[in-house]
């Protein structure tokens, strides 16, 4: 064999070595692509779900409810070609289906929940939190269009404005019956402080009206009793103003 048909075929075997190793990169690529997909996908699908099923009923309304289904089946029609022996997948779907069909007389199931701790109002807004990402997140994608997507991150301001509003209310009444009406004040006060400082504050005039009843005859008993201020107070005063404070998430919007 001449040298020429040597090197030939050596320059040929490593031509072939390296396109097996490129082939053998494109399938592993593709294979880490699926499962970083699927991985987002199942992610996802579980945050709206569970959005959809442990939201306060209070905050749940059937146009919500229909909303997030529609999602959820949009992302596992997407997740269904990387999961096809999924039968759990496939019934899910159908039931989101029939679900979807009923449009707004779709069932809403999901059990008030009393916010009458600080701990359960910060887990409401972080509901609420992942509630608005959620939107912001598919409008960018195109699942929904900017007019209902701007519908939804104002309809989920105002539900963490009803929990804050129901939040301070109970906090209040509380801290009265146990006969604290420094307590009660406080929260009050900080009920009608957060609403007045709201971007359009006309939709809560009845509410602010209501803390600022309260907060009077708070006021009253507070004199009454010519108690100053206690510790007790102070640490609720860091509880409110925690919960009462700016979230950063609020301030995204669609166009970030």
């Amino acid at each position: 064999m001449s040298p020429v048909a040597i090197t030939i075929l050596i320059v040929g075997g490593i031509a072939l070595l390296m396109a097996l190793a490129y082939l053998n990169h494109m399938v592993e690529n593709n294979k880490l692509e699926k499962a970083r997909l699927k991985a987002d996908l199942t992610d996802r699908l579980r945050r709206c779900a569970d959005l959809a099923e442990t939201l306060p009923g209070q905050l749940m309304s059937p146009a919500l409810k229909l909303s997030l289904a529609r999602l959820q089946l949009h992302f596992s029609e997407r997740l269904l070609p990387l999961d096809k022996g999924s039968v759990a997948l496939k019934s899910a779907m159908e039931e989101l289906r029939r679900q979807i069909a009923l449009g707004e007389a779709i069932p809403v199931a999901n059990p008030p929940h009393s916010i009458l701790t600080e701990a359960k109002a910060k887990d409401v807004r972080f509901q609420l939190e992942g509630l608005h990402n959620t939107y912001v997140r598919a409008s960018k994608e195109g699942l929904v269009n900017a007019k209902e997507a701007k519908h939804w991150l104002k309809e989920i301001h105002h539900m963490l404005v009803q929990v804050h509003i129901e939040f301070f209310t109970n906090i209040g009444q509380q801290a009265l019956q146990q006969n604290r009406p420094g307590q009660a004040r406080l929260a009050f006060e900080r009920g009608a402080q957060y609403l007045r400082k709201q971007q359009d504050p006309a939709p809560y005039q009845k509410a602010l009206q209501k803390f600022e009843e309260q907060l009077a005859r708070a006021n009253a008993l507070v004199l009454e009793n010519i108690k100053p201020g206690t510790a007790e107070e102070s640490e609720l005063d860091a509880g409110l103003q925690s919960l009462d404070s700016e979230d950063e998430w609020k301030k995204k919007n669609i166009y970030d």
